[in-house]
């Protein structure tokens, strides 16, 4: 049975690491976007890195520019753009699509690991958050309308 550490990915300077290097901690990966109405998730995000970073947690952000154009720019542009306007701190990933031929392998785990409504396997929009814990298994999947915030207290019992 997979877990995350069997999966690599792409940093957004480009360097790939196995996921196998986040072992042992609580993880939060999501799908973002600049240009999004819930781009102002990042706050949430970065509130909940904060709180929780040194006690084992982290957010791994994906973007992704397959709903709506909504992250047309290049990985550095959105490193810019999401220090400048919300002063990330946790680690943005290497722009990624999430649905169909050209998915991500991470992604096509996570959708099969927690469905979605009606058990449908596609991520609909934006900030669809899975939540991981500390043995790499998907625990949980929230919608984009899920705000950072309600996500403390699953957390907190992951921790």
């Amino acid at each position: 049975m997979k877990t995350i550490a069997d999966f690599e990915v792409k940093t957004g300077s480009g360097t790939q690491i196995s996921l196998a290097e986040k072992a042992g901690k609580v993880l939060l990966v999501v799908n973002t976007a600049s240009r999004c109405g819930f781009t102002p998730q990042y706050t949430g995000l970065e509130g909940l890195w904060q709180q929780y970073r040194e006690r084992g947690f982290e957010v791994l952000a994906f973007p992704c520019n397959q709903f709506g154009n909504q992250e047309p720019a290049g990985d550095a542009e959105i490193a810019t753009f999401c220090d400048i306007h919300f002063g990330l701190s946790f680690p943005l990933m290497s722009k990624v699509e999430v649905n169909g031929a050209g998915a991500a392998p991470l992604f096509d785990w996570l959708k099969g690991e927690a469905p979605g409504m009606l058990g449908t396997r596609r991520i609909k929009w934006n900030f669809t958050k899975f939540l991981i814990d500390r043995a790499g298994k998907v625990v949980r999947r929230y919608g984009p309308t899920v705000k950072p915030k309600k996500l403390s207290r699953h957390i907190e019992a992951l921790l």
